[in-house]
Formats: C-alpha cells, sequence, structure tokens
C-alpha cells in the first residue's frame, strides 16, 4: 500500500510541476517584451534555451521508460505509433528518441543494480541542460567513429572531453575537436574489419520532382573494388545512358560515368537471375501503371506531339518516368503490373496455397503500391501480403482477398490489436477499435485531389 501511496504521490506532484510550468509560460507569453532592452532579451533567450535543452532530457526519460517501462513487465502495444499519433510526430522521430535515449539513460539489468549510460558523460550534460541535440549528435557520432584500438579509458576521456566543450561550444566546435583527438589517440590510422563494418552504408536521399536522388554514405573496400571495375567498363564511349556499347564521342565527367557504371553493375546483377528471390518472386523491378498510360507512353516516344503520361510507380514507392519504362521493357521484361483503367478490382487468381504466387503479389503491388494501414509509408518491396478475411485451410487466396501490410503492421493485425475488412470498392480498411475505418491513401495521392475521401463519422 506504501508504494502506491507514493507513486501516486510522484504523479500528483510531477503534473502540479507541469502546470506550474504551463501557468508561468502563459504568464510570460502575456508580458510585453517591448521596452526590456536587448540585453535582457539575450538573457531571457539562454535561460529559454536552458530550460529547452532540460526538457529535452526529461522527454529522453519518459521515451526510455516507455520503451522498457521499470515498474510494467512490457511496454504498451504498439509504442511507437501510438506515442506519434499523441504527440503529432513521425514514427522516425519516436525511433529516433528511443535510440538516443539508450545512450544517455541508465541501462537496467535482470539482476543487480542498473548500468550506467553507454555516455555517462553526455547524459549528465544532457540532464542539466548544458547540451542540446545538435551537441549530442555530434559526440555520438565521434565516439561512433573511434577505431576499436583505442581503449576504454582513453574513450571516456574523450568523452568527457567532448561533453565539457559542448557545454562551452557550438556544435561545429565540438565536430571538429572530435576529428583531432581521434587524430590524436589514434595517429597511426589502426582500423580493422569490425570498424570498416561499422561505418558502411549508404544513405538514399527522397526523390526530387525532376526524379533525381541524392546517394551519400560510405562503401567498404570490396565494394569501391566493385564499382571501380564496372566504371572501367564504362569508359569514354562506351556503355552510353541510351545502351549504346559501341565507340562514340563522349563528353561524359568521370562522376557521371561512375554513376552509369553502378547502373551497369545493377542491371546486370538483376538480368542475371543470381540474386534469389524477395517474398516469393525474383528480385527484379516492379513497375505499375495502367494500360491507357502505357500506350500513350508509346506513341509519345516517337510523337512528340503526344504528351507523355504521368510517371509509373515502382514497388519501392518511387516515381519513374514512362519513357524509362519503355526502354527498360526494351531490355527486358520486368514484372510490369498494367491495370485496365475502369476497374480498380483484380483479376481472380485462386490458389489453395497459403503463401501469394508471384502473380498474386504483382496485383498487390499494382493495385496497393504499398501497405494499406492508413498514413504507413511502407512501401511495396518491404511489405508481406496480409489475407482478409483472415486465412483458414479452407478458404480461398484469391487475389482480392490478399492486400498489402509492412511486417509490423502484419503483426498488429495477427496479435488482434488492429482489425481489417474488404470494403465495397476492393480496397483494405482498418480500424484499432476505437476509430471508424480508413484506407490508406498514401498511395495514391491522386484520390486526395477529389476532396476529402474520408468524410467525419456521423456517429462520432
Amino acid at each position: 500500500m506504501g508504494e502506491f501511496v507514493t507513486a501516486e504521490a510522484a504523479r500528483q506532484r510531477f503534473m502540479a510541476l507541469l502546470d506550474a510550468v504551463d501557468a508561468a509560460h502563459a504568464e510570460m507569453r502575456a508580458l510585453s517584451t517591448d521596452d526590456v532592452s536587448s540585453r535582457f532579451r539575450a538573457q531571457v533567450a539562454e535561460r529559454l534555451e536552458t530550460q529547452h535543452r532540460t526538457n529535452r532530457g526529461l522527454m529522453y526519460r519518459m521515451v526510455s521508460e516507455l520503451a522498457d517501462p521499470p515498474d510494467e513487465a512490457a511496454p504498451m502495444p504498439d509504442l511507437v505509433k501510438r506515442l506519434a499519433a499523441r504527440l503529432r510526430i513521425s514514427d522516425v522521430e519516436i525511433k529516433r528518441r528511443i535510440k538516443v535515449a539508450e545512450t544517455i539513460r541508465p541501462r537496467r539489468q535482470i539482476t543487480g543494480p542498473p548500468l550506467p549510460p553507454l555516455l555517462p558523460a553526455a547524459a549528465e550534460a544532457v540532464e542539466s541542460g548544458a547540451i542540446g541535440d545538435d551537441h549530442l549528435a555530434v559526440i555520438t557520432e565521434t565516439m561512433k567513429k573511434l577505431a576499436s584500438s583505442i581503449s576504454a579509458d582513453e574513450r571516456a576521456d574523450i568523452e568527457a572531453t567532448l561533453a565539457r566543450a559542448a557545454g562551452k561550444h557550438d556544435a561545429a566546435f565540438v565536430k571538429d575537436l572530435g576529428t583531432h583527438l581521434d587524430d590524436l589517440f589514434n595517429p597511426d590510422g589502426h582500423f580493422d574489419e569490425s570498424d570498416r563494418a561499422r561505418r558502411r552504408g549508404l544513405a538514399l536521399g527522397p526523390q526530387q520532382p525532376d526524379g533525381m536522388s541524392k546517394l551519400s554514405g560510405w562503401i567498404d573496400p570490396e565494394t569501391r573494388a566493385y564499382l571501380e571495375a564496372v566504371t572501367a567498363a564504362v569508359r569514354p564511349g562506351r556503355h552510353l545512358p541510351d545502351g549504346s556499347v559501341e565507340e562514340t564521342p563522349d563528353d561524359r565527367s568521370m562522376s557521371q560515368r561512375r554513376h552509369d557504371g553502378l547502373k551497369l553493375g545493377l542491371k546486370a546483377g538483376i538480368a542475371s537471375r543470381q540474386m534469389g528471390s524477395h517474398r516469393g518472386h525474383p528480385v527484379t523491378v516492379i513497375v505499375r501503371t495502367t494500360l491507357a498510360e502505357l500506350n500513350q507512353a508509346a506513341h509519345a516516344v516517337t510523337d512528340p506531339a503526344i504528351p507523355m503520361p504521368t510517371p509509373a510507380r515502382t514497388g519501392g514507392g518511387s516515381a519513374l518516368p514512362m519513357r524509362d519504362v519503355i526502354r527498360m521493357a526494351a531490355d527486358a521484361i520486368h514484372y510490369l503490373a498494367v491495370f485496365d483503367d475502369h476497374t480498380g478490382r483484380p483479376l481472380y487468381l485462386g490458389r489453395q496455397t497459403r503463401i501469394a504466387t508471384t502473380d498474386q503479389r504483382i496485383i498487390c503491388y499494382a493495385r496497393d503500391g504499398g501497405c494499406t494501414r492508413p498514413d504507413c509509408l511502407q512501401p511495396g518491396y518491404h511489405c508481406e501480403v496480409h489475407h482478409s478475411p483472415d486465412w483458414n485451410p479452407a478458404g480461398r487466396s484469391d487475389a482480392d482477398a490478399l492486400f498489402f501490410a509492412c511486417g509490423p503492421d502484419h503483426a498488429e493485425v495477427t496479435k488482434g490489436h488492429l482489425t481489417t475488412h474488404v470494403t465495397a470498392e476492393g480496397r483494405l480498411a482498418w480500424s484499432d477499435g476505437t476509430t471508424p475505418e480508413r484506407i490508406n491513401h498514401a498511395h495514391h495521392p491522386d484520390e486526395l485531389l477529389r476532396g476529402d475521401p474520408d468524410p467525419p463519422d456521423p456517429q462520432s
């Protein structure tokens, strides 16, 4: 009984303090600062920044305890999505905060006392409001890049030095300091396989309006060797973007030939059919469009008077210009799912097996585009096939009973946290039991142009 009273008292005190902060903020907003002087404004800005950073430290504490509750057996179901909806921020940001909290919050053990944070000096600075997220990101990245040959004591000294510097300087200064400290403790550049494996990675930026995407990151020595080889094959005058392999005049730069070499290598790798299968079909390019658009594009290639239709969509959710679709189809038959213009219903492809066939997955690519849970952005390449109604041995696996769902959302349906059913239009509607059923328009943005496709439920 005593523990319950203590916990309740802590809850009440915490909420009372939050109410007091809200009241103070309201009073400060109401005060005029027209005649307080810039010197005072700078002083207030400094105090507000410290408060903001202190609040972030408390936020990481709450997120850490939500992800690993010290007083409950497990976190709440579907934590990331529920917290993202409550805070009105993205799933990605919630996951980032959880990941950050793992480095600056004490770590719990099954038995024994808690372990200190992975970055104890930075953790203390965050809790006191001395450093912000930008400082913390630089410290974390610097510590990740340190060679494995640097001892634990040296790592602790480096982290403490960075945290002290972050309390007095901006993040750019701390980043530069980290580089110099790395050179000081690892002057000979001793790196091993684990160091390279930890740093490897490529970031694919969002697709821009012109269809281009920025690729950046780090590749290991083996990957570089492959890239050098395919770049050498795309020497001046060979393997031009139009597919020509004859020796012809070529004004491409080295970076452009390197791009074309990477494209050549990826294209050859997929065409080799040696990459195995992905969710039941060979690894290849999936493209979805309509019969009318494909026909228009075929004529537009040879007749400039005919406008080229809007881009098709790949299984990864990116836009692929129809001119590229035509050119790719000339080289090889990839999976090109073409829908009739007058119906959104899939073809019947009845099967008696639990696993969706390749043809059935193609229908899901064409109709769904990606995960069907409302607001989920996962493209088809990263989705599983969900049965609705639920699959049973005596049931069917027709294409209009199969829909895309990403792994986490599919699991939530399996656990009973979410429910689905097929609408009269052949789309999959989802609900968590507390809200009206909705369909996902994220992969069909054209539907949003026709007004609100999900009007408020009159009974809600």
